[in-house]
């Protein structure tokens, strides 16, 4: 199991992504205040459906549940399905603890 938090400071919310690794799925829950990422708070992902952009499963289900543009939980999403996939690995993830934008 995956656990990430994403601080999304500009709009003021917190997000708790919960990811679980279910054959050639992950199951996506998040714990969130947001109405617009509620609507994309239990997701099953398909592992050949998050390569690119164009054609992402995550990306699809964020723009029908009416995310903002600049959202960065649909890249948690991708991170913690990436780690349950193993194609991120999880000691490195927890060296790194966080990644970051940064507005200089």
């Amino acid at each position: 199991m995956t656990d990430i938090t994403v601080n999304s400071r500009i709009c003021g919310f917190k997000h708790k992504i919960h990811g679980t690794k279910d054959g050639k799925n992950v199951t996506i829950k998040i714990e969130t205040d947001c109405p617009k990422v509620k609507n994309i708070s239990d997701l099953e992902v398909p592992m050949m459906q998050m390569f690119g952009i164009k054609d992402n499963y995550v990306i699809g289900k964020a723009q029908e549940g009416n995310c903002c543009a600049t959202c960065i939980v649909p890249s948690g999403i991708l991170h913690a399905c990436s780690l349950e996939f193993g194609l991120i690995s999880q000691t490195l993830a927890k060296g790194v603890e966080n990644i970051s934008i940064e507005f200089k």
